[in-house]
């Protein structure tokens, strides 16, 4: 995939409750519409995202989660309409390690809204990510998930693709090949 058609990125999926969502590429005009979302989450998500308490997210950090390359980095948003204004419900990214070029293998991390978890929103995102992921040469993600992140580690293997799991520290290192044969 091209990086002009992941910069373009832009499905329209339904939720198990039947909302609609659009995913979409994130864009650098996003900003706002980021930090909106992240004083949305409860304490609980955040520590389950950053595996840490924070209050805010920075000027920094807005810029490093809108700005990205769509090469190495690729994230995607999930919105809704609300009074005929955009609203992040949810996002995935994934980010290539590594000095491959093109790269063969990322990291992968989500966060979802709590009013929109158990409606297969995170399954959606990486649905996708995998897509973008195959079509830019990756063949496996990763990730760090801590123990009580159920849900998460729930997405990951029910995702149908060959995947391995290793306790490490406080946290549960999840490797997830990208086969062609896998159901995602």
């Amino acid at each position: 995939m091209k990086r002009d058609e992941v910069l373009n990125y832009r499905v329209t999926e339904r939720l198990r409750n039947g909302i609609e969502v659009t995913v979409r590429a994130i864009r650098p005009e996003d900003k706002e519409l980021v930090a909106e979302a992240f004083k949305e989450l409860d304490e609980n998500t955040i520590y389950m995202r950053f595996f840490a308490q924070k209050k805010d997210v920075t000027e920094q950090e807005l810029k490093w989660a809108t700005e990205v390359d769509f090469f190495r980095t690729v994230a995607l948003v999930a919105c809704i309409l609300e009074s005929g204004r955009e609203v992040i419900i949810g996002g995935g990214r994934y980010i290539a390690g590594g000095g491959q070029d093109p790269p063969s293998s990322a990291e992968i991390a989500f966060v979802v809204e709590e009013d929109y978890r158990g409606l297969g929103l995170a399954s959606i995102l990486l649905r996708h990510l995998v897509l973008i992921g195959r079509k830019q040469g990756i063949s496996r993600f990763e990730a760090e998930v801590l123990p009580s992140n159920k849900a998460m580690l729930r997405v990951f293997s029910r995702a149908g693709l060959p995947m391995t799991t290793v306790p490490s520290g406080d946290s549960v290192h999840v490797a997830i090949l990208l086969s062609e044969g896998g159901k995602v």
